[in-house]
């Protein structure tokens, strides 16, 4: 069964996540893509829910927003 990135509950609770902290940090979706090191479409890909990320990325985000990774996995 194939379940789309927007369908995943998880997916959701880490974009809001990533966007909740980016915000608190006063940082552009552009500012953190550079942080860490994606194409800054990405981050607002991510931040919609339409793209699954990688364990890869979790930890790229969550270093550069400046987190553990697990906290970008929990719901608020």
């Amino acid at each position: 069964m194939s379940v789309k990135p927007h369908q995943c509950a998880l997916v959701a609770v880490f974009a809001a996540n990533v966007k909740r902290r980016r915000l608190e940090l006063g940082l552009s979706q552009e500012e953190l893509a550079e942080a860490a090191g994606v194409h800054r479409t990405y981050v607002g890909m991510i931040e919609r829910s339409e793209k699954n990320v990688t364990i890869y990325n979790i930890e790229r985000f969550a270093m550069a927003l400046g987190v553990e990774a697990a906290t970008l996995l929990e719901k608020p």
